[in-house]
């Protein structure tokens, strides 16, 4: 059976048979930090379900979210194998689960397997193309656009029952609550959404997509040129949801 985690789902049998000598689930409970921003990592973490934010903080207190990491990706894998700092803040967007090891043990598995070591890097190389692609939305999209093109993302990684509030949806986006709040309004009386005390439901997620920047599309581009179309897809590439 698959692992939950598609990084580790794709590791060799011998290379997940090394990590799972230390391996633990872990549950990963919303607004928990597991890094802050130019902190040495101790831990590397492998989603199962759920979201990490990675979030860059200003001195003025404002801070936005420059990529999210989920059952596709790893945290902390990166700086254990060089020795690096985190370069952001990173928090438990919405709960789940996750595998964690030491970064010492991964960094060891790492070293005694070149393939490993290559898998890891090529996340490396997808996280960072979503970072820039996420600074260009930022700078260029509205913000119907960017917030549609966030909600897609999460559905990939989460699902369809979110539980957010609009206050952290704004900080997360880099915007005034007002305009999260006029976008949410108007996107729910489509039917796009449902949005009721902190819970956001994707009513339909074909038509989210479609409000939705191009960057969605392209960070799933970035993911097949990294890793392929084998494997488990991104659901935005299920062709089965109503549009």
């Amino acid at each position: 059976m698959p692992h939950p985690n598609r990084i580790l789902s794709r590791a060799g049998p011998v290379d997940l048979e090394d990590l799972r000598r230390q391996l633990r689930v872990v549950e990963l409970k919303q607004g928990t930090v597991i890094a802050e921003s130019r902190s040495r990592v101790s831990q590397v973490y492998f989603p199962h379900n759920g979201i990490l934010s990675c979030v860059v903080e200003l001195e003025n207190g404002c801070s936005i979210e420059s990529g999210m990491i989920g059952k596709d990706g790893v945290f902390g894998a990166g700086q254990a194998i060089d020795n690096k700092l985190s370069l952001h803040k990173v928090v438990v967007q919405v709960p789940g689960a996750a595998s964690v090891v030491s970064a010492d043990h991964l960094k060891a598995v790492a070293q005694s397997s070149p393939d490993f070591l290559a898998l890891l890097i090529k996340y490396e190389q997808f996280f960072l193309g979503q970072v820039q692609q996420n600074t260009a939305c930022n700078a260029l999209h509205t913000v119907e656009q960017r917030m549609c093109k966030w909600l897609v993302r999460m559905y990939d990684l989460a699902g369809t029952h979110l539980p957010l509030t609009q206050e952290f949806m704004a900080q997360m986006m880099g915007v005034q609550r007002t305009s999260v709040n006029g976008v949410a309004k108007q996107l729910q009386s489509e039917g796009l959404i449902s949005y009721r005390r902190g819970h956001l439901t994707i009513v339909n997620i074909g038509l989210v997509e479609r409000r939705a920047c191009e960057c969605p599309r392209t960070v799933r581009e970035l993911d097949e040129a990294e890793f392929g179309s084998e494997g488990a897809p991104l659901l935005f590439n299920d062709k089965s949801r109503s549009i």
